[in-house]
Formats: structure tokens, sequence, C-alpha cells
């Protein structure tokens, strides 16, 4: 939170700083730049400083005192804050010099109220295009990480903290570090899973322009590069059986992007409240079922495979917080369970060793539950490379409990971690008669509204989240369900042609089968 300055705040007047959103270009820059970042921790100055130590503010409105330090440091005493009783709009920023060219990641914990015209960090003047990471709202009040990376060439780079705002938004920064290194997100997905049988039933699709076109190259000209499907053993409606995922594997390929294949193991939904065998396999015992998951992997993967479109990484299961196929493969019995994603696992990889294998957990800012059940996996020897999360926040809890999470898992397991499920709704009411999953205010995560700029906000903010895991262990996150717009016959029940969809207001295309802003944040570096 804030705390107003009990002295008086002194405006400092500056002749630097740059470009941006908020400020014109301005003449040249302080004598005093350096090349590491002074007062990183705002520890200089104590309270109510305006222009601490090592930093410059400008504000083209001349409110200065709109940046301060005060009490209250992420790790130290202080913390730099942006506030004021009136709208304002300010910067903070530092002038580094005689830096070696090359990848740099700018990283800070933050806070902030949310609810600003744009709230940010930047790197800036680097030599390269100016990167920006915003500020999640944190009305919570809870720390989170984030990071900013960019490549400098010509030795030099502004850091930049930026507030444009409304009376009373605010923000808190602290410990910043400047380092070399750059991060990224490597996945950035959309599950296409119900995309087919909308396809199939006159859903159509459009640019944000208004053309026509393929949902799927759509998507990957917003920035996607990787698409997931869902397979089923024997769906009653005969989507998302090896057959149709063979199929959409071709188109996912041939618009070069990767492809990750996820196992229900059922005929129907598998999520932590079911996880129905196949009724093929219903009367199997634990021993058959070991060979039935094997084989049934080996066949969708190898056929795949045949077919020029092999899997860049396969899910074990689909959130299998309580295990799979009930009730040999449930969590009371982990040596069973285990047997079972071991016959997935060393399917996958017998068709090719360099599928990525994913074992897949919903409530991913659950620490305690992720602890729990990786820590049964790995005692059981069960092999995988990847963490998969289920993360929505109106379930899950908040950003800061996705990080520590994220940030934990990867470093105690030594896996990648991907967030290959989120999604958020662009409105509330439904656009058919099934009632929406979401459909309340009551129901959306505080600092983000059912709007299109909400949407884009969130989907932009768990990205940062995963981005900033250390070690560059946070692969990226996988939209859930981008095309599951309202098209008759497509619903939730695929046994009920008349069921209907209940996701339509957290697709990435709207009401008018239009592409939504949000999709743009597939294009993140």
């Amino acid at each position: 939170m804030h705390a107003v300055p009990r002295t008086t705040l002194r405006a400092a007047a500056v002749t630097a700083v740059l470009g941006g959103l908020l400020l014109a270009p301005l003449p040249a820059q302080e004598a005093r730049a350096a090349s590491t970042l002074a007062n990183a921790g705002f520890e200089a100055d104590g309270t109510g400083t305006a222009t601490p130590a090592g930093w410059s503010t400008y504000s083209a409105a001349g409110q200065n005192s709109a940046s301060y330090t005060e009490a209250g440091g992420h790790s130290g005493g202080y913390r730099l804050a942006h506030w004021s009783s009136s709208a304002y709009k300010v910067e903070t920023y530092q002038y580094l010099t005689g830096l070696t060219d090359g990848g740099y990641t700018l990283s800070a914990w933050v806070r902030s109220s949310g609810g600003q015209n744009a709230a940010y960090l930047a790197l800036r003047n680097c030599g390269s295009a100016e990167q920006r990471t915003a500020l999640p709202p944190t009305p919570n009040g809870a720390w989170i990480r984030i990071v900013t990376p960019v490549v400098v060439s010509g030795g030099a780079c502004t850091v930049s903290v930026n507030s444009d705002a409304n009376a009373g938004n605010w923000i808190n920064v602290d410990d910043l570090t400047l380092t070399r290194g750059t991060a990224g997100l490597p996945v950035k997905g959309v599950d296409v899973s119900s995309l087919k049988k909308s396809e199939d039933l006159g859903g159509t699709y459009r640019t944000s322009a208004g053309t026509n076109g393929d949902a799927l190259a759509i998507l990957k000209a917003s920035g996607a590069n990787y698409a997931r499907l869902k397979v089923w053993v024997n769906p009653a409606d005969g989507y998302n059986d090896k057959a149709r995922v063979l199929t959409m594997a071709k188109r996912i390929k041939a618009q070069g992007m990767k492809l990750l294949v996820d196992f229900h193991y059922s005929d129907v939904w598998a999520d932590p409240g079911a996880q129905t065998k196949p009724a093929a396999w219903s009367g199997h015992s634990y021993a058959q079922l070991r060979t039935d998951v094997y084989d049934h992997t080996y066949d969708v993967l190898n056929a795949l495979k045949a077919q020029g479109t092999t899997a860049d990484m396969v899910q074990i299961g689909n959130e299998i917080n309580t295990g799979m196929l009930w009730p040999e493969g449930s969590t009371s019995n982990w040596s069973q369970l285990a047997g079972l994603l071991k016959s997935g696992a060393s399917a996958a990889k017998a068709v090719s060793s360099t599928t990525q294998v994913a074992l897949h957990l919903a409530h991913g800012g659950d620490n305690a539950l992720y602890r729990t059940w990786f820590d049964n996996a790995t005692a059981q020897g069960v092999s995988f490379d990847v963490i998969a999360l289920s993360f929505y926040g109106y379930w899950h809890g908040p950003l800061s409990a996705l990080q520590t999470n994220l940030d934990d898992i990867s470093a105690r397991y030594g896996k990648k971690v991907l967030v290959v499920e989120t999604a958020y709704p662009f409105r509330l009411d439904s656009k058919d008669p099934h009632e929406n999953i979401i459909d309340t205010t009551a129901e959306l995560v505080s600092g983000y509204a059912a709007s299109s700029a909400g949407q884009s906000a969130w989907l932009r903010d768990v990205m940062s989240v995963v981005e900033a895991v250390p070690g560059g262990r946070g692969l990226g996150v996988v939209y859930w369900e981008p095309t599951w717009t309202a098209v008759s016959g497509n619903g939730w029940d695929p046994a009920d042609p008349a069921s209907g969809n209940g996701w339509e207001n957290q697709a990435l295309f709207g009401y008018d089968d239009r592409l939504l802003p949000a999709a743009g944040l597939l294009g993140h570096r």
C-alpha cells in the first residue's frame, strides 16, 4: 500500500530523460550516470524524498512530488512510491552508461492499487526497442516480482518507473536489479481442442479488422507458437479422438506451430473432480490399465509421428491432482498412480525421445498441494520434464500465490514450469441460453474488470509472473479454449448436442466473432 510522506516532498528539476508513453524526449542525461544501479533498494534517503539518491524524477506537469520514498520496503526499510490525491504523471529513472553490450534483465518487486492509465517498468534508450512490463494490480498488498529484458547496444540504458495515474492510485517499487542475460517465454500457446467441431457446426472467426479467416492462422499471426489438443479415448461425438487429433495436428504444424497433446485417459472431461475410466477399459485390472495407458499413448503419438507431426510436448493426464483412472490410479494409492504415469511417459519417450513429458495439476496457487504431489511422484521414480499448472484467478487465488508456487516448485524439482491453462472473461452476459461459468462481478479477480482491457491485463500479468521465474525455468502460458465461441451444438456435453457453452465470454474472439485485443499478448517477447 502507500503512506503519505510525513515530510514535505521536494520537486527535482532535471534535464534528462527520454521518450515513452508518458514523456516526450528530453535533452542529455545527468553527469552522475554509472554502469550499475545506485540505491536500488531506496535505502539511502529515508522517508519523503522525491528524488532518491542516484535517481532522477520528471513530470511534464510539475508533479514530481507524486514520486517519493517511504517506509515499508520489500526487504529493507524503504521503498519507492508513486501516489497523489489528484491525477498525475511521473517518472523515476536512472541512466546507466559503460554497459557491456548484450542482453540484460531488470528485476523489481512491485505492488499496485491498479486503476492507472499506465503503470510500468521500462528499459529505454538502450540501442534497441524499448521494453516495458506493466505492474499487476495487487490490492491485497502482496509484493510481486516482475522482469523486463532488453538488448543493450551502445553501452547505455535508462531504467525507468512510470505512472500515468488517476487520483489516489499508487504503486510501490523496491529491490531493483539489472543483470546480464535475457528473459522471455518460449511457449505462447492456445488450446484449440473445440475448434474443429465449432467450424463443422458453422462457427466463423474474423480478424480484429473483420476479415473472415482460419482461427488458427489468426492466432498464429497474433503470436501463438504452440497449440494444445486434448485426446479422449472414445468420445460420444467423435471429436477429440485419435482421428480428429491427427487432422488438427496437420493444420497446427502447417502453421509452423508446435504441438502439445493432452491425454485425458477418459471418454469425457478429466479434472480433479472426475477421472472416469474409458468405457472400453472399465473392467480392466490394474495391470491391464498400465498396458492400456502405454498402448493408447504410443498409438496416438506414433500415428502423429508417422504423418510428420510429432508431438513436441505431451501431458500424461489432465488436472490429475487426485490421480487418474479412478479408483486404481487415485492418489490414495501412489505406487499404482506412479505405475500408470510411468507407462504413459515411457510410451511418449519410446515414440520420440525429444518430446517433453508434462505432469499437469489444477489449483496453481496451492503450493502445499504441489509439494505433496510432486514429492510423491519423485519418490516413486516418475520421470517428467515439465510441471504444468492450471491457474484461473477467480478460483485459484492471487497472482502472488502463483508466483510463490512457480518459484518454489521449479527450484525444488529442477523443472521447467508451464501455466497450461488460464483465461479471463471480456464480458459477463451470455450469447447462448447456457449460463456462463463466470457471470457475476462477485466472481471476478480484484483489479481485473470483465472487459476487453481486463482480459488483456489478466493474460499480460500471468505471462509476466511466469517470465519472472528464476533461472529461465518459466516456459510460458497456454490460453484455454480461445476459439470456443457460442455455436449451437458445440456444448459442454459431447453426448448431448443440445448442451450449451459456458465459456464464450472467455474466448479470444468476441460475440461478433472478431479477434479480441488480448490475443495480441501472445506476441509477448
